[in-house]
């Protein structure tokens, strides 16, 4: 899944592609690069971001879905049911949702639905999010997420642990480090896991070895080593912000498998 952020104030790529034009152009090189979905969203997620206006984010979300539908599957990264289904409307396949509460939306347009955990909101998720067993809580909290998704009707489910979204350090590694629960958990529901580390905090912390996290320019590796980790545990799609380098380790790690299994 490639990331295109229609916004000013996204944390990596913010204003990059703000207008229209630049939006599509990237779109474009997405779906080139590789990309099997492009992810169209107009409302920044990041810890702290302020809200957009539903009139704002269709302005800048719908006209970019209408180009790019046409050349490849499309999801829209909304949290607001009638964002939602402007951009189904226009061609989105896919409603991608770091609130968790869009099911019913998906399950009514026919669309598919990816239900992120996600602790607080963006104004707080991050100040000193707690858990006493975050595998666990998370694991369950994403199950029943699935369960109210089966009974909508939700055709089409992903699942995601929502790294970063009011995690600290420890716990977006212990999640990472016990995603192959996460898969089955979600294949024993029918349903496929999505994961999203690129250029995230965390990694930039990990980088710095510091109280401050290394800047974006500084993250590659850790999103490069963590979408290969998150692919050999079974995940089913990575969301990141550079996809042809991902296409490529991809291909590395489906070769791998392919090796591994002929060996067995």
């Amino acid at each position: 899944m490639g990331v295109l952020n229609v916004t000013p104030d996204s944390f990596f790529d913010g204003g990059r592609y703000a207008s229209g034009a630049a939006a599509v152009e990237h779109g474009r090189k997405l779906f080139a690069d590789g990309a099997d979905v492009v992810d169209v969203g107009g409302e920044s997620s990041r810890p702290g971001a302020a809200p957009v206006a539903e009139a704002e984010e269709l302005r800048r979300v719908v006209p970019v879905v209408e180009a790019l539908a046409p050349l490849g599957p499309v999801s829209v990264d909304t949290v607001k049911p009638g964002v939602a289904r402007a951009a189904v409307a226009a061609g989105a396949t896919l409603v991608n949702d770091v609130s968790g509460t869009l099911f019913e939306v998906a399950a009514d347009c026919g669309v598919g639905w990816v239900a992120m955990h996600r602790k607080g909101t963006a104004a707080d998720m991050q100040r000193d999010p707690h858990y006493d067993d975050v595998v666990a809580e998370v694991h369950g909290a994403l199950a029943e997420l699935a369960g109210q998704a089966e009974r909508a009707g939700v055709a089409e489910l992903w699942l995601d642990p929502g790294i970063g979204f009011g995690k600290t350090v420890e716990h977006n590694l212990t999640l990472l480090a016990h995603l192959g629960e996460l898969v089955e958990l979600a294949e024993a529901r029918g349903a496929r896991v999505m994961v999203g580390t690129s250029n995230k905090w965390f990694l930039g912390m990990l980088a710095s070895g510091g109280p401050k996290a290394a800047p974006g320019s500084e993250r590659a590796e850790g999103t490069i080593a963590t979408n290969t980790w998150a692919m050999s545990q079974g995940a089913h799609m990575v969301r990141v912000h550079d996809v042809a380098a991902t296409v490529q380790a991809a291909h590395l790690v489906g070769r791998a498998a392919v090796e591994l299994e002929g060996v067995r």
